[in-house]
Order: C-alpha cells, then structure tokens, then sequence
C-alpha cells in the first residue's frame, strides 16, 4: 500500500496548518516567512502551510499560455485537456476540474480576492479565463487545513492570483515606469505582445495600465497531426490604482479590474474535444471581468489590521449554433441539441470580506488572529437547455484563524460558520422556490519547531460543501442533493527542514514533505460509473507530496517537485474502483546554473506514472525534457533592462496525451519559444 511505502520512506515529510498566506504585507497571515532559494522556485519555510508560490520571475521564465498552464508544476495539481483558455481545468489532489466540468466546487479560485470560476459548465474548463501576464504572483494552497478563510466545502485547496502593481515597475518610488514584452512560439504560430504602463506622482498615489494580447493557431502534436480546437485569441487588460493616505499613511485604498475577451468563431461546442462531434460547430464570444475595491487601515497598532475587500466577477458567454455542423441535424434530438448549444451564459458573483489580524500575548501564550466576515452573492441567468438552471446563492460567513505559540510549540485552531440560501430563478412545479442551509466547520494543527531547521506538523480538518445553485430541479435527485452538504475530513503529517551550509560552504538546502489522507462522504457531485442519479458512497484518497531545492555559490542549482498518490471511489453497494480524478505519480527535476543576474541555464525532466485519459483508460508513462535560457545584459544605453528568454518544451517530440484528458486532445509536441522584454 502506498501509506505504508510513505511510512518507510527516508525522505522528510510536510504538514499544512489552518492558515491564510504568509506574506505580511500583501495579505493577512501568520508565522514570518523567510526564503530560501536554491533555483527557479522560492520555497517558504517556517510557515508549516501547504503553499507552493509561482512568482514573477517564474510566470516570466515558464512562458505559459495559460495560468492552468502555469501551476501544473506544482506538486498533486493536474492539467486537465490541454493549453486553451476556456478549455484548459485546474485538478488539485483529484478534486476540481473533471473530465466532464471545469469545476466540482472543491477547489477555489481568486483573482485580486474575488472568486471566478465556480461554475459547473458542461464541457468547459475552469473558466479561469485570463493571461498569465497580467500577475506578479500566483499562489496554490493544498489541501482543507488553509482555506477557512476562502470558502467552504474546499478539498481540493485554493488558487489565488494577484494581479502586477505600479510600484513593481517604479521600484516604489515617484516616477515613471512599464515594460513591453514580445514572445514567439514556433508551434501554432503563436505570438504574445504585453505592454505595461506604471505612474507615481507621488508615493502616495500609484497607477497601472496593462494591455495584452495573445495568438495561437492549432497546435501540432508529438506525432506531426493537428491537436484540433487549440486555437485562440484573447486581449486581456488591466487597470489599477492605489491610495495611500491617512496619519502615518495607515490607510490605502486599492481599485483593480481586469478583462480578457475571446470571440471564437465556428469552434466546437465541446471544449474538451478537437472536434465539434454531436454538439457541432458554434460562434462563441466569451467576455470575463473581475473587479475589486479593498480598504486598508492598518495603524501603528498590533491590535488593528483591517481589510474590507469588495469584488464584483461578471462572465457572460454568448453561442450561435452553425448550421450544419451537427450530424444530428434533422433528426429527433436536434431541437433539443440546438436549444443547448444556443443557450447563453452569464454569472455574475458580488462578493464583501472584512477581516482583521490582531498580534496580542495572554500570559506566556503569543497570539497571532485572523477574525473575519464575508457576504456574498452568486446571481446565475437561466439557462436550463444547457442544464444550468438559474438563480440567486447567498452566503454569509464568520471565519477566525488562531495561531497560538507556546515557545517551540505552535497550536492553530481554525473555525468557520456559512449559511447558504438558494433562490430559482423560475417556479419550480411541485418543489420549494428556496432552499437554506448552514455548517459550521474547522481543524487544528499543531507544530513542532526543534530549532536546528527541522520541524515537525500535524493537522485534521473538516469541511462541507453546501448545495449550490446547479442543485435546483424537482427530480428525485435534484431534491436529494439541494437537501444534504457534501462532507470531507482531511488529515496530514509531515516535517520540513531548512538550512545554510549543509553539504558545503556557503550552500542553501530546502525540503518540504506532506502526507495526506481525505475522506469524502454524503456526496452530490460524483455519481457511480453509468449512472446520472446514483451518488458514489465515498471517496478516499492519499498521497505524499514533496518539493526541494538546493543552491551553490558557485550558482549551481537543483529543483524538485513530486507527488505520490492513489485514491479508490466506493459504491453503493460496496463494490469500488480507482477514484476516476486522482493525480498521476509525478516527479519534476530542474537542473541549472546561474551566473549572476546575467545568464541562467536549465534543463527540466517532467515524468509521470500510473496516468489514465478521460475514460479511465490507462496511459503509458510519459517523459518529456524542457530546456530553459534567460539572458539579461549587463549593459547601459538601450540595452538596460532588457531581457531575452529562450525555451524548448517537449525537446524530443515525444507523443502523449495528458492525464485526465480526450484521446483526441495529445500533448503539444516539440515547441520553440523566444521572448524580448524591456522594462523602463
């Protein structure tokens, strides 16, 4: 069994604790952080959370065309069917996207703090629909034990994204700054252009402007044949402002929003295939947009650092059917194909969280607390040919976050109440027009700090998942489900290790493990195999997730991410089978060196077992090799802060299809990237 392998195992295991992120300054957290680097990946430690940050050099280096793109690094994250926008769905521990929704409402998403990508759209990706340029950060947290302050019913974990600042550009102080980025890819003819524009006035005031637009034709796989649908265009932007004000600047006030449009034309209906199959061919014009005011005052005072943060995210998707394109047309089931393929989207999620960080001491105890509200409202036009009925999901939370310290000794209650009322848009014959239901929910973790580098987690935590709008219906099973929460219990065990000068003089080590084991139970999401309205029983899974990173003086440099995992659905009647969403076995090596600020070097080795497509079928192990190259000139006049990165993904062509996805739908082959970039 695999617990038992992970028992024996020689390698040092990490725990996550019921926190939010760490960073002091850009969000509330807790235990300070302190980084170490030995490669491309700064790796947190001292913080005990399951935390995997993408920085801004990295979303750089990687050259993703997607953000689901970027973070498939990450250790139990699965990229699920392929590298497009609308397409392409984020899996963490087994839990999020699936083979048949882009989300399960186990995961979260966040841009900025308002929450996209909820929605259960039938064969459509995460709708996390954006351009990885537009961020300077994006961070994943594992597992339940991290997120009561982001939701309910998260198994998976939670995405948080933050979007660039002026001051990035300024160096934070008055000025002007900005960038201009150009990038090629030689699969897909694909092109990237993103301009940035940054203004201080004062350092009190900052401004930002960001346009990008980004390219690509279909792309071709290892074997030489076209990967159909793989298309896409997209302009995105972004405009932010922050205020500081106030007796010793202890106020700000910070306004984001954000846009990505992409108007497809005669694609297929189904996202997840290269082929417009039964479904056909449509006209697709897909517009998402975030925005987000937050207030800050935070005063010279351990007591008081408080947010209100107010976001409104708003997508609408529009489809015309192209006549034709189905080889169901004039049969029976056309009218009803038709009214689903021309049924228009729009969701739209108003969201309001108010938190504050107190720092205080009862006796020998030291007290660091995150105490926090949050209302919400989810409003879902009709559209019930697609099957996604409409309605109105609001939500009220009260969540507290305590992170004790007794000496070495670090104990962190988390706890959060929701109540959830769901309205339908439509009379519902013979059923309630509204639905409530509440939960209260929590975990403790515990952590041990020997004091040489070393320490030691432990962590339960418990969530549900309370019904959401997709749940309404007055079928047998829409009552049942709209009627129960979904329930899961996560335990973890692990320990971490940090230190300079390990193997030799003026070196830095990083390690950090994770044993992990969830339980889900009273399910609505998932149904047994064959079946529309006969919920699995349960599901288990387990897994061992490790990240390290090792750096020389002499700029040498290793990286590791892996994962290690298995989980088992069980029916009803007792019979069971390998849970359908877990990851494959993973393991992710990065050689390099780096000389200076001047030159960085590298070669990654990404090779994955025990992978199944979309059917459950299995796949081969798969190996592909990525050689990375960033130059930047040491030089004054034009040249200075100018960038040129070069990457080979998928270097020997090697052909695959990646896990969880359509047969149909192989891996990318060989891919030549070149990027120019200047800052200014």
């Amino acid at each position: 069994m695999l617990i038992s392998m992970m028992r024996g195992s020689t390698a040092l295991v990490c725990l996550s604790l019921a926190m939010p992120a760490m960073a002091q300054e850009s969000d509330p957290g807790f235990l300070g952080t302190l980084i170490l680097t030995g490669g491309k990946r700064d790796l947190s430690f001292g913080t005990a959370l399951s935390r995997t940050v993408v920085g801004d050099e990295e979303i750089q280096d990687r050259q993703a065309s997607t953000v689901a793109q970027l973070i498939d690094s990450v250790p139990g994250v699965t990229l699920v069917n392929g590298t497009t926008p609308q397409g392409s769905g984020i899996n963490i521990r087994g839990f999020g996207a699936n083979t048949t929704f882009g989300s399960d409402q186990k995961i979260a998403v966040q841009i900025d703090g308002a929450s996209v990508g909820s929605e259960e759209l039938y064969r459509i990706g995460t709708q996390l629909f954006t351009d990885p340029l537009l961020y300077r950060e994006v961070e994943v947290l594992r597992g339940t034990i991290g997120s009561f302050a982001y939701g309910s019913g998260i198994v998976g974990g939670v995405v948080k994204l933050e979007t660039k600042d002026a001051s990035d550009y300024t160096g934070g102080v008055p000025g002007v700054g900005g960038s201009q980025t150009f990038e090629f890819s030689s699969n897909g003819n694909g092109w990237v252009s993103s301009t940035s524009l940054a203004w201080m006035p004062t350092e009190r005031a900052e401004f930002l402007l960001n346009y990008s637009l980004r390219d690509q034709d279909d792309l071709t796989a290892g074997d030489g044949s076209t990967i159909g649908n793989s298309a896409f265009r997209t302009p995105s932007y972004l405009a932010k402002a922050k205020f500081t004000f106030g007796q010793d600047d202890a106020h700000s006030l910070t306004f984001s929003h954000s846009n990505t449009v992409a108007d497809d034309k005669d694609v297929p209906y189904d996202q997840f295939a290269t082929d417009g199959g039964s479904f056909g061919n449509v006209d697709r014009l897909t517009e998402t947009a975030q925005t987000v005011l937050e207030y800050r005052f935070n005063p010279s005072s351990d007591l008081v650092d408080l947010r209100a943060n107010l976001s409104y995210a708003d997508q609408t998707i529009e489809y015309d059917y192209i006549p034709g394109s189905s080889p169901l047309e004039g049969t029976p089931t056309f009218p009803f194909l038709v009214g689903t393929v021309n049924a228009d989207q729009r969701y739209e999620t108003t969201k309001l969280t108010v938190t504050n960080r107190a720092l205080f001491d009862t006796g020998a105890v030291s007290h660091d607390m995150l105490a926090g509200v949050e209302a919400q409202r989810r409003i879902r036009a009709d559209n019930t040919a697609a099957g996604a009925p409409g309605g109105t999901n609001d939500r009220f939370a009260l969540f507290v976050v305590d992170e004790m310290t007794i000496g070495q000794v670090t104990v962190t209650p988390a706890l959060r109440y929701e109540k959830s009322r769901i309205e339908s848009a439509l009379p519902l014959a013979g059923a309630p027009d509204s639905y409530e239901k509440d939960a209260l929910m929590g975990g403790l973790a515990l952590a041990y700090d020997f004091g040489n580098g070393l320490s030691v987690f432990g962590s339960a935590a418990y969530t549900e998942g309370l019904p959401i709008i997709d749940d309404l219906g007055t079928s047998a099973t829409a009552q049942r489900r709209i009627g129960m929460s979904e329930k899961s219990r996560t335990f973890e065990l692990g320990a971490e290790y940090t230190g300079t000068d390990v193997f030799t003089a003026g070196d830095t080590f990083t390690i950090r493990g994770n044993l992990y084991q969830t339980k889900l139970w009273d399910i609505t999401s998932y149904t047994v195999a064959g079946s529309t309205s006969t919920e699995l029983d349960r599901v288990d899974s387990r897994g061992f997730e490790l990240e390290a990173s090792y750096g020389m003086v002499n700029g040498l440099y290793v990286d590791f991410a892996g994962h290690l995992g298995e989980g088992t659905e069980v029916n009803p009647d007792g019979s069971d089978a390998t849970w359908r969403n877990s990851p494959a076995d993973r393991a992710q090596l990065t050689l390099g060196k780096k000389w200076g600020d001047r030159l960085d070097l590298s070669w990654e080795v990404v090779h994955a077992a025990e992978r199944r497509d979309a059917l459950g079928a299995d796949l081969p192990d798969s190996t592909v090799h990525n050689l990375r190259a960033t130059w930047k000139p040491q030089a004054q006049g034009w040249l200075d802060g100018s960038e040129v990165r070069f990457g080979v993904e998928n270097v020997l062509d090697a052909d695959y299809v990646g896990h969880l996805s359509s047969t149909s739908r192989k891996a990318p082959g060989r891919t030549v990237k070149v990027t120019l970039s200047k800052t200014f």
